[in-house]
C-alpha cells in the first residue's frame, strides 16, 4: 500500500489515531462524575457542582517540566514525567487553597513513539488519580524537524476551585511571629536542572547512569524522582486548623519551585514583614549535598535556584505550630520548623 503524502512527511494521523484508540482504558482511573462526554471532543466538559460552594473562584495554572526531560531521554524513561506536571500543578494552586478539578496536557514530538507516549499517559493518569483531577483531554502534536531526534516537550493546565472566603491570602493574616514549617521534598522536583546537569556531568564528571553510594542509587534515577504533591496534604490541613468562624491556623503556603525560597515565599508576605529561613533546620538530602559541593555556586545562589530538601512552606500561627507540625508528620510527610516572621520589607532571608 502506497504511504500517505502526510505520514512520509513526517506526521501520521493514523499512528496518532490508533495510538490515542487506548486512552480512554487509560484515564479510566481520573474519572470525576462532574466530566461530561468523552476525551477526544473539541473540548473538555465539567458540570460545576455549584451547590457546594457560597462564591466559588476557579483557580488555574500551566507550566511544564523543563530540562528534566533531558535526563528522560537519557534514561529512556518516560513514566515518571507526566505525574511530576501533574504535581507541580496541583501544588502550585494548593497555596490558594484550592482542590483541583481537571487537568488537560500539551505534547510535541517530532515523531510518535506509541511506547512513550503510552508511558507519558500513564504518569498523566497515576498523577491525576492520586490527586482527585480528571484527565478531561489533551493535544498531541507530531512537528517533524522541530524536535531533535527522541525528544518531545509537555506542558500541562490544571483547573481548581476553592471558597472565595476560605482562599488562602498570608499578605492579610500574616504577622510577626508567625512560625515557618518546611515540608520535605523528594529531590530537585521540576527546577533547578539546567544548574544541576552543569554541576553534575560537566563540573563533577558524573554520567546518568553512575551509581552514587550517598544517592543509593544512579545519578539519573535520583534526578527522575517523581516531584511531591502536596495537594491531598494540604486540603486535609485546611479541614482541620482552617475551620469557619475561627481564626486560621495555616495562614500562607509557598510551593518552592523556580527561585527557590528566596522568589517564593514573598509572595505570601505583607509588605512589613520578613521571614528569616534558619539553614541547618532540616535534613539536606545527599543530592543537594553533592549539588552544594561545587564551590563555582555561592552558597546564596543555591537557595534561590533549588528547593534544598524543602518542597513547599506554610506560615502558621505559632499557637497552632505543634499541632501543625504533629499532623503534616501523622500524613507521613518529614517536615521541620525551619524559619520565622520578623518585621521587615517582605522578603526571605536565608541565615
Amino acid at each position: 500500500m502506497k504511504q500517505k503524502a502526510y505520514a512520509a512527511a513526517g506526521v501520521d494521523i493514523d499512528l496518532g489515531n490508533q495510538v490515542k484508540s487506548t486512552l480512554p482504558a487509560l484515564l479510566a482511573s481520573t474519572h470525576r462524575r462532574e466530566v461530561l462526554g468523552k476525551v477526544g471532543g473539541f473540548g473538555g466538559l465539567f458540570a460545576l457542582d455549584v451547590k457546594k460552594y457560597r462564591q466559588p473562584v476557579l483557580v488555574s495554572s500551566v507550566d511544564g517540566v523543563g530540562t528534566k526531560l533531558k535526563l528522560a531521554f537519557a534514561m529512556d524513561k518516560h513514566d515518571t514525567i507526566g505525574e511530576d506536571l501533574v504535581n507541580h500543578c496541583v501544588n502550585d494552586i494548593a497555596v490558594l487553597g484550592a482542590e483541583p478539578l481537571f487537568f488537560l496536557d500539551y505534547l510535541g514530538t517530532g515523531k510518535l513513539e506509541p511506547h512513550v507516549f503510552t508511558e507519558i499517559i500513564k504518569g498523566f493518569a497515576r498523577g491525576c488519580a492520586k490527586n482527585g483531577c480528571a484527565l478531561v483531554g489533551g493535544e498531541t502534536a507530531q512537528m517533524p524537524s522541530f524536535y531533535q531526534a527522541g525528544e518531545y516537550d509537555l506542558s500541562g493546565t490544571i483547573v481548581g476551585v476553592v471558597e472565595k472566603s476560605r482562599m488562602l491570602n498570608g499578605q492579610r493574616s500574616v504577622k510577626r511571629g508567625d512560625v515557618v514549617i518546611g515540608i520535605a521534598s523528594s529531590g530537585l522536583h521540576t527546577n533547578g536542572y539546567s544548574l544541576a546537569r552543569k554541576i553534575l556531568f560537566e563540573h563533577l564528571s558524573m554520567k546518568p547512569q553512575d551509581f552514587v553510594v550517598d544517592l543509593g542509587d544512579t545519578v539519573g534515577a535520583e534526578l527522575l524522582k517523581v516531584h511531591r504533591t502536596y495537594g491531598p496534604l494540604v486540603q486535609a490541613l485546611l479541614k482541620k486548623f482552617n475551620k469557619v468562624g475561627k481564626p486560621d491556623a495555616v495562614k500562607a503556603l509557598a510551593h518552592i519551585t523556580g527561585g527557590g525560597f528566596v522568589d517564593n515565599i514573598p509572595r505570601t508576605l505583607p509588605a512589613k514583614c520578613d521571614v528569616v529561613i534558619r539553614k541547618g533546620t532540616w535534613d539536606v538530602s545527599p543530592l543537594f549535598q553533592i549539588l552544594a559541593s561545587d564551590d563555582t555556586v555561592d552558597e546564596a545562589e543555591l537557595y534561590q535556584v533549588f528547593n534544598m530538601g524543602i518542597g513547599m512552606t506554610a506560615i502558621v500561627a505559632a499557637d497552632q505550630a505543634d499541632a501543625v507540625l504533629r499532623a503534616i508528620k501523622a500524613a507521613k510527610h518529614k517536615a521541620w520548623f525551619i524559619g520565622e516572621v520578623v518585621k521587615g520589607t517582605g522578603i526571605c532571608r536565608v541565615e
